[in-house]
């Protein structure tokens, strides 16, 4: 009985493990001929996130799909499209979320103020502190 659980267990398992058997994108792993394009290529996947991975650019990430984004960025600036218009157009196809650096909107603005209101608040809370304890 034990060995049968055990087997249901790792079929069920096996399709979690599983890697895509599809070849890598064609520019996933490859460099650009051109050195200059190479390092536009490469400044641009260090400013961009891997969606599967989200703490990885896709520059670092072994994903499947950061290899994909990777090859799209290499074809697009092989192609002449500048570093910012590869970025645009990556963000108009998955959101703002996939730059490190998501312009302010109102959307997002207060995760930009947020930092600063909170250290406002705990400085006024510490002077409030230490004010009080001059006093005693």
């Amino acid at each position: 009985m034990k060995n049968i659980i055990a087997l249901l267990i790792l079929i069920i398992a096996a399709p979690l493990t599983a890697q895509t058997g599809l070849p890598p994108a064609p520019l996933a792993n490859t460099q650009l001929d051109d050195p200059a394009k190479e390092a536009e290529a490469r400044a641009l996947m260090d400013e961009l996130r891997c969606l599967k991975c989200q703490s990885q650019s896709i520059a670092d990430s072994n994903a499947p799909m950061a290899g994909d984004m990777r090859s799209q960025v290499r074809e697009r600036i092989a192609a002449g499209q500048t570093p910012e218009q590869v970025r645009s157009w990556l963000v108009e196809r998955y959101g703002n979320w996939v730059t490190y650096d998501p312009p302010v909107t109102a959307a997002t603005w207060p995760l930009w103020i947020a930092p600063v209101l909170l250290i406002i608040i705990a400085l006024w809370l510490a002077r409030g502190r230490f004010r009080r304890k001059g006093k005693d």
